[in-house]
This record gives C-alpha cells, sequence and structure tokens, in this order.
C-alpha cells in the first residue's frame, strides 16, 4: 500500500492544477455568444483619422463595436458614458487588449474630426469609424443591427431594441425628450438604429453580442475580463 500516498498526492495535484485554471480562464456569463464565430468581410471604411481601413482590422485587440451618431441625444451617449466607465475600470493590462469602435450610421454629417471631437468626450481611446452610407448599411447587416432612415420627419428619436445575435430588432418607443430640430435635424432625429454592442475576436470574427440593457445592467462590464482573455490577444 506504500503506492497509495504517491497516488492520492498526484491526484490531489491534478484536481489542484484544474481548479487554478478554472479560476484562471472564466466564462462570460452575460450577453449572446453566436452559435458559431462569424467572419466579418473587409467592408471599406474611414476612421476618425480619416484613415482608410476595414470592418476586420482589429489592430491586434478584443473589439466592441457599437452603432450609433453624434447628434443622437439619448441611448448613444448613454451607452458610450457606460462603455467609457467600464473601460477606465479596466486594468492597464487589460484595457491594452479592449478597443471600443462607434459605427456612425449618419457619415453625412459624422465626418471623420466630427467623430474624433465627439469620442473625446468620452474615452480619447474610443474610436469612430464612419464611410460610405452603403458600406455601413452592408457593415451593419453583416452584425445583425438595424439601420433605418425614415423619409417622414419627426421631432424624436427611436432605437432598435438589441437582442439576440440573427433575431430581427424591433423598433423600441421614441425617446420621451423632444430633439431641438435646429441642433440635431429632423431627418436625423428620426434616426432608428440597432443599440446592441457587437464582440468581435481579434481574428474579425464576430462572437457575442449585448443587447443595451445588458450594458445599461453593467453585465458587459462584468464579462469584460473574461472575454479580454478568451477573445483579445495572448
Amino acid at each position: 500500500m506504500k503506492w497509495l500516498t504517491p497516488a492520492l498526492l498526484l491526484v490531489a495535484a491534478v484536481l489542484a492544477g484544474l481548479l487554478l485554471m478554472k479560476k484562471a480562464d472564466p466564462q462570460p456569463q452575460y450577453g449572446t455568444a453566436l452559435d458559431v464565430p462569424k467572419p466579418l468581410p473587409a467592408v471599406s471604411l474611414l476612421d476618425d483619422r480619416g484613415q482608410q481601413t476595414t470592418l476586420t482590422d482589429s489592430h491586434g485587440k478584443l473589439r466592441l463595436m457599437f452603432y450609433g451618431f453624434v447628434r443622437c441625444p439619448d441611448v448613444c451617449p448613454a451607452t458610450l458614458s457606460v462603455l467609457a466607465d467600464t473601460y477606465k475600470g479596466l486594468s492597464p493590462q487589460l484595457r491594452d487588449k479592449v478597443l471600443v469602435q462607434m459605427v456612425s450610421v449618419d457619415p453625412a454629417n459624422d465626418r471623420p474630426e466630427v467623430l474624433r471631437a465627439y469620442l473625446d468626450r468620452f474615452d480619447p481611446a474610443f474610436v469612430g469609424l464612419t464611410g460610405e452610407t452603403a458600406d455601413i448599411d452592408r457593415a451593419a447587416q453583416e452584425m445583425f443591427v438595424g439601420i433605418a432612415r425614415p423619409p417622414s420627419l419627426t421631432d424624436h428619436s427611436a432605437h432598435m431594441a438589441g437582442g439576440s445575435a440573427g433575431a430581427s430588432a424591433a423598433p423600441a418607443q421614441a425617446s420621451a425628450a423632444a430633439v431641438n430640430p435646429k441642433v440635431t435635424g429632423a431627418t436625423q432625429a428620426a434616426m432608428i438604429h440597432g443599440d446592441q454592442v457587437s464582440v468581435v475576436d481579434t481574428q474579425g470574427n464576430f462572437v457575442r453580442v449585448y443587447g443595451n440593457q445588458d450594458i445599461l445592467a453593467g453585465q458587459l462590464a462584468q464579462d469584460l475580463p473574461a472575454l479580454a482573455t478568451q477573445y483579445g490577444p495572448h
């Protein structure tokens, strides 16, 4: 029976190793994971420095991608504020692995310099993307983000409710806050767009999505360390 003690010690060591691996490799708990990661196409875009880029360019980082626009009166600034707080709350090591990008759904107004000035209000590390309307719409379609630019003019902003990846987004109720057309423009005030945040890995694969309520409730913030570990640079 002399072999029993070494065998038990070996088993204990293996179990301890598995426990350490589990602690070191947490799994995201919230949001919706795509059944199969979706490779994004190389749609041509323009960044907020006026440089040509593509939808697939990850800069070697995990990306949190949000579709919005500068003259959005409510959901966009609220979401970006939460993302800014979340980003600032990360350790320097994790911040180096994460890139927050906003893709403009209003390219006629959101020129590179306009996007840059807007995002500087939230975090200078955030990156804006714009481009031709057709390219933006294609990028959004690839990421299951609905965009509607209604011909009728209203004085309210509306947004699509972010939901499960692949499901068609349903229009949410219009904002109760009226928008001053002199500031935003009536057509832009009537813009409807998906308000989810999409997670894209370093290889340009769309892997997970968080609805706006998940973001505002802090669930994305809770998951971000695990997301960076699973999908970020190693």
